[in-house]
């Protein structure tokens, strides 16, 4: 038998007869075929939307909305440069600005952003700064330690 696309078919066992339903007692899916007894399942165009439940209340009502927000929120705090300004040490890390109040005890990590004007040196010790709050605290003569 030569390999041409109309002698094609599927390998041996790999398919099987499809169910005939409701053809007698002797098939084993006779009667109710295979539908139970009763109900709105059991009977022609009976459906249900998806996820009915009977009139109990359906798991996607029960549950409570979440809508989209971040869970990550409120993890990262923002301090201005003029927050660091009124700062009474000049070596600043996350410790120095949690217990200045500057940062929220449910933060864990900080960002220094460029808004006020610094006018002494400060060093930041592991705080990111932005790129307009680096150049203003390395031009009031302080430095940024990663």
């Amino acid at each position: 038998m030569s390999l041409v696309l109309n002698n094609l078919k599927p390998a041996e066992g790999a398919t099987h007869a499809k169910k005939r339903v409701g053809r007698g007692i002797g098939s084993g899916l006779g009667k109710t075929a295979g539908r139970g007894h009763k109900g709105q399942k059991s009977r022609a165009g009976g459906f249900h939307k998806v996820g009915f439940e009977g009139g109990q209340m359906p798991l996607h009502r029960r549950l409570p909305k979440r809508g989209f927000v971040s869970l990550s929120r409120g993890k990262s705090a923002e301090v201005t440069l003029s927050a660091l300004d009124k700062l009474p040490v000049n070596e600043v890390d996350f410790l120095v600005l949690l217990q200045a109040g500057l940062v929220s005890q449910h933060a864990d990590q900080a960002k220094v952003i460029l808004s006020g004007k610094i006018e002494r040196a400060v060093t930041l010790k592991g705080i990111a700064a932005s790129k307009g709050a680096r150049a203003a605290i390395e031009a009031a003569g302080g430095s940024i330690v990663d």
